[in-house]
């Protein structure tokens, strides 16, 4: 490993722990203002928002400035507007605040053009997993802290401590990366240009296999998005779960994502290939929505948002390095860019409507309508495998 590699690592371990601290307390810092299961989702869908617009805008920014600066200044901004949002005078100022934070919290582009910076073609898969193992550690530590700082009644004052916590987190990933983060190339002098969605829309659609895996990671993370933002009013219904109680139960999501990412994922691949682990994640997605409002215990509530995870974890990143394998290099970047925007509408647009049917068709029927989802999503990963081996047929009769 690059001795510049783990400063990043510990940067993005800081700053994703104090972004997921604040995920447990939302559904219930929603209910200080009287929020329904609609407007509560919104306070989720804000911060994907805003990332949207951070992520174009840092990862252009960190050519001209260095990525040095920018998560200085990004992590430093973002840790202020967890303060902001301590003291949100209504629902809507506290939307508004997770649009800003969201947007300086998009940055996930920068570290990654840094983990490019400094490991080789060759290495950067294994680079890529200790990243995912950063961000997974992060998220499994985050939301304890906010469950155990978090205060027993739906009172604004309950929920400050944590997330001043939360803001702590990001100035000190700040001043981490102002001491000791380093950059390894000289900044650019120029961004890179803007995403040319348009023309890799064009490209996309004309390739069977890769609009499947489009379709997939969209569907896909819009379900997974959506669980986590009802998961919190759907425990407190069925099981009487204050913060507290969800801060642990979020655990075993960092945690299911921490196993698959750094035991499953890699012997599943080189045994059965990225597409066929696809449609495992998936399945294992599909089967954990199912089983929860079935099963309707505590301990299951738990293990099944980990089982949930691991399939995230074992589908989307598959994806995502099946997509970047089939795409010819001078594409590499339009098309990836529009998989980021692509998968970030499903985050915006998706919970929302899933608070929604919270709301309006029953506690358990986001459960069942995610779940019959996948389910069809399954059947398009199963003919991404079809195309690959019919690929691979191809080439072997050559």
């Amino acid at each position: 490993m690059d001795k510049r590699l783990p400063p990043l690592l510990v940067a993005v371990f800081i700053n994703i722990a104090g972004f997921s601290l604040i995920l447990p307390l939302l559904p219930f810092y929603g209910q200080v203002f009287a929020a329904n299961s609609f407007e509560i989702a919104l306070l989720f869908a804000a911060y994907s928002l805003g990332n949207v617009f951070g992520e174009i805008f840092w990862g252009r920014k960190s050519d001209l400035w260095g990525r040095r600066k920018v998560l200085v200044v990004t992590t430093m901004l973002a840790g202020l507007s967890y303060v902001a949002f301590a003291y949100a005078p209504t629902l809507w100022a506290a939307i508004g605040i997770r649009v800003v934070s969201g947007f300086f919290s998009g940055t996930l582009s920068v570290a990654q053009g840094f983990i490019a910076d400094v490991s080789a073609p060759e290495k950067r898969a294994k680079t890529m997993g200790y990243f995912g193992a950063a961000f997974s550690l992060g998220f499994a530590f985050g939301p304890v802290l906010g469950g155990v700082f978090a205060g027993e009644e739906v009172v604004a004052a309950s929920f400050r401590l944590p997330i001043f916590i939360a803001g702590g987190l990001a100035l000190l990933a700040s001043a981490w990366c102002m001491a000791v983060l380093r950059d390894a190339v000289e900044p650019q002098g120029k961004g890179r240009p803007m995403p040319r969605y348009s023309e890799a829309f064009t490209f996309v659609s004309a390739q069977p296999l890769l609009s499947r895996l489009f379709v997939i990671s969209f569907f896909g993370i819009a379900a997974f998005a959506s669980m986590e933002a009802i998961y919190g009013l759907w425990s407190e219904a069925n099981f009487g779960w204050s913060a507290h109680d969800l801060g642990f139960a979020f655990l075993a999501i960092g945690g299911g994502g921490l196993f698959a990412q750094l035991v499953l994922i890699g012997p599943l691949v080189a045994r059965f290939g990225e597409a066929r682990v696809i449609v495992i994640g998936l399945g294992l997605l599909a089967l954990s929505m199912l089983l929860q409002p079935v099963i309707r215990m505590p301990v299951s509530g738990v293990l099944l948002m980990g089982v949930l995870m691991t399939g995230h974890s074992l589908a989307f990143p598959s994806a995502g390095a099946l997509l970047s394998r089939n795409t010819p290099p001078e594409r590499q970047g339009s098309i990836m860019g529009l998989l980021m925007a692509s998968n970030a509408i499903g985050r915006i647009i998706a919970p929302p409507i899933f608070g929604l049917i919270y709301g309006s068709v029953g506690h358990d029927a986001p459960w069942y309508f995610g779940a019959a989802m996948i389910g069809l999503v399954v059947i398009i990963g199963m003919q991404a495998v079809r195309l690959l081996d019919q690929q691979r047929a191809a080439v072997d009769t050559n």
